[in-house]
């Protein structure tokens, strides 16, 4: 990330006189101008910019000079008049391509929403949230297109999203996560699924099961791929292959109906349940624990199984789910943080990879 430190500028910070502070002259609060600031606090009008909307890509001493010039002079943002001269809203779209339902019945995205509106709260953004699996009519392209915000996070997005591509080439974008489908200038901040998946199996066989299944996320998104990538790669380490591989879309009745399905199999002539599995997120992992329990299955003594996600659904099952932590909140803070840094002239790195962690709980 690139800091502003004004290596350049030969002009040391002058002091501001007194009649230059709002309280000495409380008439003129609020009138002074960007530049004013910039030349009190001896640093360019960009980093002035920078502070005021919240970037972090400057340095402890120039956010120091800035604020002090600012509380001297006694500066308040016309943000209406800058907005008509920059042609900015000072807005933020947060595009989800998905259902209302899976929207709020997930707290993958209370999480993710959480950390995104507590980064733009300490900025001089505000959030619009627009929540469509499709855009038919085009209403919701048109409104970031037409200059309704000035950029935009989209987060859950599938392969055959085709407006989300619309919205990348009309305003800067940061993905939540990267795309299977994507392009070499995405900008994305994401989880590292593979080593996510790798340490669910990881645990799994340091217990001893050997049978591993696994329920998939959709195979249209980025991340459901690299969970299924890790799961597979550790367990081919072992020389072992999947017991079962089904695939769900992330809902807890994806996870029951998987169940059902690896109950139907264990009840076909010489077939056997898998010793665990592993779920791609903590909805299906309570799914898929909910059936086999209601099936007379003892989890985990003869079925051990892992969530991901690490949501507050892992504390709800009876027993408690052994996850995979994803850091949600952290990863919505990045989101929000790395697209404002685009928007106010910083550099941030175009890609950001979170790590991931095991938790241990009672289901295996």
């Amino acid at each position: 990330m690139a800091v502003e430190t004004d290596p350049d500028r030969r002009r040391k910070r002058r002091p501001v006189a007194a009649s230059e502070r709002g309280s000495a002259d409380p008439l003129r609060a609020g009138r002074a101008t960007i530049e004013e600031v910039a030349t009190a606090a001896g640093v360019s009008r960009s980093t002035v910019s920078r502070v005021v909307n919240g970037s972090t890509a400057v340095s402890p001493e120039a956010l120091a000079a800035v604020q002090d010039a600012i509380a001297s002079l006694g500066y308040v943002p016309n943000r209406a008049a800058r907005s008509l001269a920059l042609r900015q809203t000072h807005a933020i779209a947060l595009v989800v391509p998905e259902d209302t339902r899976r929207f709020f019945g997930d707290p993958y995205f209370g999480a993710v929403v959480a950390g995104i509106s507590d980064r733009i709260a300490r900025s001089d953004y505000i959030l619009n949230l627009l929540i469509a699996s499709d855009d038919p009519g085009g209403r919701m392209t048109g409104f970031v297109r037409n200059g309704g915000v000035d950029g935009a996070i989209i987060l859950s997005h599938h392969n055959s999203d085709a407006f989300v591509d619309r919205i990348a080439h009309a305003v800067p974008v940061v993905f939540g996560g990267r795309r299977t489908n994507g392009r070499p200038d995405d900008w994305f901040v994401d989880v590292d699924n593979v080593e996510g998946g790798r340490k669910a199996v990881e645990h799994l066989r340091a217990g001893g099961r050997r049978r591993i299944a696994t329920v998939t996320g959709p195979q249209s998104m980025a991340g459901a791929v690299d969970r299924l990538a890790g799961f597979r790669e550790r367990l081919a380490e072992d020389r072992l292959v999947p017991f079962a591989e089904i695939t769900g879309d992330y809902s807890e009745a994806s996870g029951a109906r998987a169940a059902e399905e690896l109950l139907a199999r264990a009840a076909a002539p010489g077939g056997e349940l898998p010793d665990a599995v592993f779920a791609a997120s903590d909805l299906m992992a309570r799914g898929v624990l909910s059936t086999l329990r209601a099936a007379g299955v003892r989890v985990p003594e003869e079925v051990a199984i892992v969530g991901y996600d690490d949501s507050p659904v892992a504390l709800s099952t009876d027993p408690p789910l052994t996850t995979v932590r994803q850091p949600m909140h952290a990863q919505g803070e990045a989101l929000a943080g790395v697209l404002i840094d685009r928007l106010t002239g910083s550099t941030p790195a175009q890609r950001t990879t979170l790590g991931t962690e095991l938790v241990v709980r009672g289901s295996a």
